[in-house]
Formats: structure tokens, sequence, C-alpha cells
């Protein structure tokens, strides 16, 4: 890992890992702040921006999760921080302490509310696998990394610690809780306003949501997806690699990557819609 890419606190402790493990079973999330430089934070959002330009250029590039508000995903050689980010020692620490060390990287991507996005309904990303409502196991993790400064005109991303446990059987889809039940995450709800060089990890679980950017700035954040071996959400992903690029990385970053390795990549149609997100959006 360069010096450029990693600040200070690469080192991690056991007391470190136990401290995000306990915070991701309990509140459902956790962080590290001043894990990367600036500089890093600059070139990874130039990365972004190029490949949202690119997204947005063809058919179904990007994926609406609300007004103002895109998803991106896009395979890891198209961000030059790639391998940093998913080798930084924290990163991989966490990932490891809680999906076991038979994690797998499935998804690299970045999600951007523009100027004009609005709240978004409260929800989590994907229905709770039986795993976590049987055995009170996590079977994935999301990492967020902002890209910018986050101010509180920026539409703050807001959740509701301790929600990863809840059913949500009566959920729309088992993903949106019924606007009757909003008073439970409002009550709990906090904003997070992350620095660049910041990162965090959460359960995709943990109710939480997208607020209004009141500003006229973009707060793009990169979104990094991990499962375990029963997490299953590979499927909803189409990250490849060329053989080149496999060839260059580390063999514990190859150890974790199970994507195609392909002669010529192809640009990414987005699979994962959360439709609700769309339709659910309101001032």
């Amino acid at each position: 890992m360069t010096d450029t890419a990693t600040a200070s606190r690469t080192a991690v402790t056991d007391a470190d890992r136990q401290a995000a493990v306990d915070a991701l079973m309990s509140d459902g999330v956790t962080g590290r702040k001043g894990a990367f430089t600036r500089e890093f934070v600059q070139r990874m959002r130039e990365d972004v921006d190029a490949a949202f330009a690119e997204a947005r250029s063809r058919e179904n590039g990007a994926v609406g999760r609300g007004p103002n508000r895109w998803y991106v995903e896009v395979h890891p050689q198209a961000l030059r921080g790639f391998v940093e980010l998913v080798d930084h020692p924290w990163v991989r620490a966490v990932s490891e302490a809680v999906l076991g060390p038979d994690y797998r990287i499935v998804e690299i991507g970045f999600d951007t509310p523009f100027a004009g996005a609005v709240h978004q309904p409260w929800h989590r990303d994907f229905r709770m696998p039986a795993e976590t409502r049987d055995e009170h196991r996590l079977t994935s993790l999301a990492f967020n990394m902002t890209l910018v400064d986050t101010e509180e005109d920026m539409g703050p991303f807001e959740i509701a610690p301790g929600t990863q446990w809840d059913g949500g059987e009566e959920f729309d889809h088992e993903m949106f809780p019924p606007k009757e039940m909003y008073g439970r995450y409002e009550e709990r709800a906090v904003r997070k306003y992350p620095q660049m060089g910041d990162i965090s990890a959460r359960s995709a679980l943990t109710i939480h949501r997208g607020t209004t950017n009141h500003s006229q700035k973009s707060r793009p954040v990169l979104v990094l997806g991990m499962d375990g071996p029963e997490g299953g959400n590979a499927e909803h992903h189409d990250l490849a690699v060329t053989r080149e690029y496999w060839d260059s990385l580390p063999q514990r970053v190859r150890d974790h990557l199970g994507c195609p390795i392909v002669d010529e990549l192809t640009p990414i149609t987005q699979k994962h819609t959360i439709e609700g997100l769309v339709m659910g959006a309101a001032e």
C-alpha cells in the first residue's frame, strides 16, 4: 500500500477489531476516521466523476435511487485506488472478523445525491437472510467512503442504530417499513458527517435513508460490498477484471475477488435496482 493512499491510522489492534465488531452487532454501523489521505480520496473522486459521465451516456448505465440521486456500479479497474481500498488493514480486519476468512468482494460502485435530491423512505438494502433472523449473524457488510467533506446542507446519510435486527416481515418487500413505524426510526436516527479520508462499515440491513440535499453540491459516496460465504449478493452484481489486471493484483486481494476474468470488459448494466427508492422518495 502506497504512502500516498493511507493516512497514519493504518495499524489495527485487537482492540480496534473488537470495537468494530461490537459496534456492528449493537448499532449496525462503525467507522474509521482518517483511514486514507485526502489526496487519495481526491484521485478516487476524479475516477468516480469520469465513471459517472460514462454511465450516464448509455442506457441503464446508472440507476435512480430517487430524484436527482444515482447509483453506478463499476469494474474494479475503473478506480485507480481499488487495491488500496480493499487492502486497507481496517477493511480487511473488519471483513474477516464479521464475515470470516473467506469473505468475498462482490460490489464496487458509488451513490451520488445531487442538488435537489430529497428524503428517501426508510429502508434496508435487501431482505433479511435466514442466518441473520435465526442465528443472529451478519452475512454481508457495506463499506462507505465519502468523496467529499459532508456538510449539513448536503443531504447527510441517516441511520437508525440497532435496527439491523428488526425482522421486517411486515415491511413492503421486507425492505421498506410502513409509515406508521417511522417514529421508531426517527427517534433513533443519527446523521453522519464523514470527512474525506474516513471510511465506515455497516450492515445494509440497518434501517437508513439519504436526506434532502439543500445545497448546490453533489455528495458522492463510494460503496464497497463484502459477502460472507452465505451472503448471496454477488448475483446482483457484475464485477469482472481483465487478465492483465488480475495478474497485477496482490495475492491476498485475488483471494477475496471471485469475479470473472475476461479478455475485454463490458460496461455494466445496473442490476441492483431498489424500486421503492424511486417510487417512495418524498419531500
